[in-house]
């Protein structure tokens, strides 16, 4: 099959950021498709513009760059007209390239747009990606208030379900989320997923862990350092645990980076708390290799709860428990599978009380680590999941 997909955060491991279609498209190159991804700079991704159109080919997946950048750090209405403008040179794409099939994959929900058009004027086979449950999540955080723009954009959601000949959801949660705009829309699940062949290799990727102790715990946080993540949760927290033979690494980036640093320093955590920025996924690896635990946090609101992080999944393929804060399906999840702590994200002492089991505790934390390592390979192998996603696909045609 031709294969177009539009989406805008396209990322290898040399990047800071998701691999998730890196991985999943190879594997689909490999198994006879032709892949186009149009997609566009994130400033966590190692993918970059030259000029306003730029044409490349990674491991066979052909990569068309257009130079609308996103980051997480600008305001809301320079990210939804760089989204905008994507999607609107996008849909160029959309009836120009040759495709039996076209993926629209969110967020944001506007890289819907070059897909129904093409639907609508080609005739061409529709998937619709749900990373994350839009307009939903932009009403409960206060992102979208407007009555006029609220109607409107649950209309354009509800309109996207109804055209798509499949969406894929990516977790439990956000299929419920799609089934209440659209009952009849057919859905398959596919969670972002554990990168087994990754995270195996352990410490044999980029530079070694010099700047922590290895003789104390450590604990770390690899992801967005945004409004949504509030991992402010985290130092709340380790201001809760009242003790100091650990440490504790953030990797990542994003608009709260200032505000976390700036907690450190007010909790007197300096001493215990580092903060590595972006680095390859393949370093982080590294981190992970030494890690304890790992944490997962979100702000406490409804849709954030349905949440698919890649985070979690990487904490998995590592074999390292997890501490998160969720009440969704990973906390059934962690409960079920016993890989790490489920906590109040409204009651610090819950972290402090994870982390010192861990630190007391070291049969307990290997225990949960191989738990965690055994729940990747039997729900979250991407390989196994990139096959049910293109075999789903190859079903439509």
């Amino acid at each position: 099959m031709r294969i177009v997909i539009f989406y805008q955060y396209f990322g290898t491991p040399k990047g800071g950021w998701s691999t998730r279609y890196y991985e999943f498209t190879r594997r689909w190159v490999e198994r006879g498709h032709q892949v186009t991804v149009v997609t566009s700079p994130y400033y966590k991704s190692d993918i970059k513009a030259e000029g306003f159109i730029r044409k490349m080919n990674i491991e066979g997946v052909d990569l068309i760059v257009i130079n609308s950048p996103d980051s997480n750090k600008d305001n809301f209405f320079t990210r939804a007209f760089n989204a905008i403008r994507f999607a609107t040179v996008a849909i160029y794409y959309g009836l120009a390239l040759p495709a039996d099939c076209i993926i629209s994959s969110s967020g944001p929900i506007t890289t819907a747009l070059p897909g129904l058009v093409a639907k609508f004027i080609k005739n061409k086979l529709l998937v619709f990606e749900v990373r994350d449950l839009w307009p939903r999540g932009g009403i409960e955080l206060g992102k979208l208030k407007n009555p006029f723009f609220i109607k409107l954009a649950l209309r354009f959601e509800k309109m996207v379900y109804k055209n798509s000949d499949l969406v894929v959801a990516c977790s439990p949660g956000m299929e419920e989320g799609v089934l209440k705009v659209q009952p009849n829309a057919k859905t398959l699940i596919i969670s972002n997923s554990a990168d087994l062949e990754l995270f195996q290799s352990g410490a044999k990727h980029g530079r070694m862990l010099s700047s922590a102790q290895p003789d104390l715990p450590l604990f770390i946080y690899a992801g967005s350092l945004g409004y949504m993540d509030e991992c402010a949760q985290i130092l709340d927290g380790l201001h809760a645990l009242q003790r100091k033979d650990y440490r504790f690494i953030f990797i990542g980036d994003g608009a709260e980076k200032q505000k976390l640093m700036a907690m450190t320093k007010e909790y007197d955590l300096e001493k215990q708390v580092s903060f590595l920025g972006l680095i390859p996924k393949t370093e982080v690896v590294n981190w992970f290799s030494k890690a304890t635990a790992s944490f997962v946090t979100f702000k406490n609101i409804p849709v954030l709860h349905t949440n698919s992080p890649n985070k979690l999944f990487d904490s998995f393929a590592a074999g390292v428990p997890v501490i998160q804060s969720t009440k969704g399906w990973i906390a059934d999840l962690v409960k079920e599978y016993d890989c790490g702590f489920n906590v109040d994200p409204e009651e610090p002492k819950s972290f402090a009380s994870a982390m010192s089991q861990l630190i007391e505790d070291p049969i307990l934390a290997s225990r949960m680590g191989q738990n965690a390592r055994e729940l990747a390979k039997l729900k979250f192998d991407r390989s196994v999941l990139s096959n049910k996603f293109i075999e789903e696909i190859e079903s439509l045609n």
